[in-house]
C-alpha cells in the first residue's frame, strides 16, 4: 500500500509542471471616488482557458486583503494562482476570475468616511469596471466576495449591505468590531477607522435587522471561518449568534490556528472550493 501511495504521489508531482496555468496580473484603473487619487491598483487571476476561449465568460470572486496588507498578498503569501490552477486541474473547482482590490494604500479601510469614500469606489467604480473590462458572467449567482481579517469583516459588511449582489460571502478571521490592536497604538488615523468599523458592525445590524433585511440576507450563502486562537474568535461567534437569532442559514468552521497566513492559506483553498460549489450547476453559455 505504501508503495502504491508513493507511486501515485510521484506521478502527481511529475504532472504538476504540465498543469494548465492561469495568470495573475497587476493593473490599475481610473479612480474618481477617492480623494486625491486618479488611479487605483488591483491584482487579478485569470483562469487557464481565459486567453484561449475568447467567447467564454466566468464567475468572479472579489478577494479582500487584511489591514496593513496589499492586493498582492493573496498571490505572494496565499499562493492564489498555483492553488486555483491545481484545484481546476483536479476538477474540484470551476474556472473563475479572482480579483484582489487595494484598500491599504493611502487609507487603510474598506468603508466610507467623510474624506475617503471607499465603499462608493468599490460599488460605483471598481466592480462595474472589472465586470465590463473582463469577461464576467452577469448576476448575483456568479459573483462572490471573501476576505481575511479587515477584508473578512468588509466581505461580511458588503454582504449585509448588498445582499442582492453576492452569492457567497466567505469571512476568514473577520474583524467585525473595534478591538485594541497593538499595531494601531501609534497610528493617528486609527480612531476614525476604528469608529467606522463599529459604525458598520454587522453583528448588530443583523441582530436588529428588519423582516425584509433578514429575508434578503437569507439569499446569501454565508461561510464563517475562524481559528480557535484568533483574537477575532469572540466577535465571529457573536456574528453566528446573530445569524441564529434571525434563522439565517450559515456555515461555520472553527479550526486550530491564529490570525496569520498559516491559517489563511488553507482557508483560501476552502473558500475557493465553497464558492465553486455554490455556483449554478449549468453554467453553459
Amino acid at each position: 500500500m505504501k508503495k502504491q501511495v508513493a507511486l501515485f504521489l510521484m506521478a502527481w508531482l511529475c504532472c504538476l509542471p504540465m498543469l494548465a496555468q492561469g495568470m495573475v496580473t497587476r493593473a490599475t484603473m481610473p479612480c474618481a471616488s477617492l480623494q486625491g487619487i486618479t488611479e487605483r491598483e488591483y491584482s487579478i487571476y485569470l483562469p487557464p482557458s481565459y486567453e484561449e476561449d475568447k467567447a467564454k465568460t466566468y464567475p468572479i470572486l472579489y478577494l479582500l486583503h487584511g489591514g496593513g496588507c496589499s492586493n498582492t498578498d493573496w498571490e505572494q503569501y496565499g499562493g492564489l494562482s498555483h492553488l486555483a490552477d491545481s484545484l481546476i486541474a483536479c476538477g474540484q473547482m470551476e474556472e473563475m476570475v479572482v480579483v484582489c482590490p487595494e484598500a491599504n494604500k493611502d487609507n487603510m479601510i474598506w468603508f466610507n468616511a467623510d474624506h475617503w469614500r471607499y465603499e462608493d469606489f468599490m460599488f460605483r467604480e471598481f466592480i462595474p469596471y472589472i465586470e465590463r473590462t473582463y469577461r464576467i458572467k452577469p448576476g448575483k449567482a456568479y459573483r462572490s466576495v471573501a476576505g481575511f481579517s479587515m477584508g473578512g469583516g468588509a466581505a461580511v459588511v458588503y454582504g449585509v449591505l448588498h445582499p442582492d449582489l453576492f452569492n457567497v460571502v466567505y469571512g476568514m478571521s473577520s474583524y467585525l468590531r473595534a478591538q485594541p490592536l497593538e499595531f494601531l497604538k501609534n497610528d493617528p488615523s486609527a480612531p476614525w477607522r476604528q469608529k467606522l468599523v463599529d459604525d458598520y458592525n454587522p453583528i448588530l445590524t443583523i441582530a436588529n435587522g428588519s423582516e425584509a433585511g433578514v429575508e434578503a440576507w437569507k439569499t446569501v450563502h454565508w461561510f464563517i471561518d475562524c481559528g480557535d486562537k484568533d483574537f477575532t474568535y469572540d466577535a465571529n461567534i457573536d456574528l453566528i449568534s446573530s445569524f441564529r437569532k434571525q434563522a439565517i442559514p450559515y456555515e461555520l468552521r472553527i479550526k486550530s490556528g491564529g490570525h496569520d497566513w498559516n491559517y489563511w492559506r488553507p482557508a483560501l483553498r476552502d473558500a475557493l472550493l465553497y464558492v465553486s460549489g455554490q455556483l449554478p450547476r449549468n453554467m453553459g453559455e
